[in-house]
């Protein structure tokens, strides 16, 4: 997979013009929407519901990546699939053994399911899962808050995921990406960009997007 997708995160738009702020992104180059579903409790941010994903799908043209920073997932994935998700991804400490069953879980709605692991979790703890999934996240900062000062260490864990697989899959980077540390990422082999104050905060949208890409 040489093209980089580019998935700018909603959670630094503006929250009273949505529909408004997913057209800019779609006129300007992004390739998909990433959504972040935080419960306060996994992470100590409160963020948006399946409601707010079917009030999006309506309007959104392109996938939307809801990515879930939340316990028991798999409670809820009914609801976000149902409410037009293209790609769940679910953190693996917060369902550890049950992975393969919340992998099939989603998949069972003919959707794609990622893995996420936070920056302390090592990539072998996912070694055995990384072949199920469609899409592994690699969080560059820790989950909760967008802003944060990216983590290059976190990155090279890319490395070790691309030696488990078997097929291709998308590899995700999320927190602290711009321009500089998306050539970082790319030199890992990740291919899948995450962004949110980086792309929102621009004055040239299109111009931020493509400063990702290389």
């Amino acid at each position: 997979m040489d093209n980089i997708i580019i998935a700018p995160s909603i959670l630094s738009s503006d929250f009273a013009n949505l529909e408004n702020e997913i057209k800019r992104l779609e006129l300007n180059g992004a390739d998909w929407v990433h959504v972040d579903v935080m419960d306060g409790h996994f992470v100590p941010n409160l963020t948006i519901g399946a409601p707010v994903v079917k009030a999006l799908r309506k309007v959104c043209n392109i996938p939307l990546d809801v990515h879930l920073m939340i316990d028991n997932p798999e409670k809820y994935i009914k609801d976000f699939a149902l409410a037009g998700s293209d790609i769940i991804t679910f953190h693996y400490e917060a369902v550890k053994e049950k992975t393969p069953e919340v992998i099939n879980i989603i998949k069972s709605y003919n959707i794609k399911a990622g893995i996420s692991i936070k920056p302390d979790t090592k990539p072998e703890e996912i070694k055995d899962y990384v072949n199920m999934a469609d899409l592994i996240l690699i969080m560059t900062v820790e989950p909760g808050f967008g802003g944060q000062k990216f983590m290059t260490e976190c990155s090279k864990k890319a490395v070790d995921i691309k030696s488990y697989l078997t097929k291709d899959v998308i590899i995700e980077a999320d927190g602290g990406i711009n321009s500089e540390t998306a050539k970082i990422c790319k030199n890992y082999g990740i291919n899948a960009l995450v962004a949110g104050n980086y792309i929102f905060t621009s004055t040239n949208i299109k111009e931020a997007i493509n400063s990702l890409r290389g």
